[in-house]
């Protein structure tokens, strides 16, 4: 049970977009297509999948002093690979996020994790709150990116596919999430 809840914790109760607001540069920046926010919601979900559980086995060993910068060595590390895959075998989606792969190494999720719950909890359960931010961030992102795309493109609403149509979408599914959360 402790463990399910582990992994569901990050789709609603502590979604890193809609309840934590964190990432919200990818989120506003590449969810112009259903896809582009897929894609990057998968990637980041790769990265604190690994980084989770690499950090969990590495935390008895890493000095206090250095603990930040070597969370950040190894979350680079895995951001690295994730990027090479993407580009080797979806070139496509590697143009569309551009810049913003690289960028899941300064993401806060994936740093707010390696700290909150990754350098105090086990590898299995740290490997279980990646998958389930990872999961919270994929549906989010492929969300937002699917109410933009359908309503910029499919509708011809022009706004939505521009920046300020992010902010739109975000902000009334913000709405949706907290008035479904409340008490009755």
């Amino acid at each position: 049970m402790k463990k399910l809840k582990i992994l569901f914790n990050g789709i609603l109760k502590e979604n890193p977009t809609f309840v934590l607001v964190l990432g919200m540069c990818p989120t506003l920046g590449v969810t112009t297509s259903a896809f582009n926010g897929f894609g990057m919601g998968i990637a980041t979900m790769f990265v604190l999948m690994l980084s989770n559980m690499l950090i969990s086995l590495l935390k008895n060993f890493i000095p206090d002093k250095v603990r930040i910068p070597a969370f950040i060595v190894v979350i680079a590390t895995f951001v690295s690979i994730v990027d090479l895959l993407i580009q080797g075998f979806v070139p496509a989606l590697s143009e569309s996020l551009g810049l913003f792969i690289p960028l899941i190494v300064v993401n806060c999720i994936v740093l707010g994790r390696a700290e909150a719950f990754a350098s105090k909890n086990g590898v299995f359960d740290s490997m279980l709150d990646g998958i389930g931010m990872g999961l919270g961030f994929t549906l989010s992102l492929t969300l937002i990116g699917a109410i933009r795309q359908l309503l910029g493109s499919g509708c011809d609403i022009l706004v939505f596919v521009l920046a300020p149509g992010a902010f739109f979408v975000l902000g009334f599914l913000m709405a949706l999430i907290r008035h479904i959360q409340q008490p009755k």
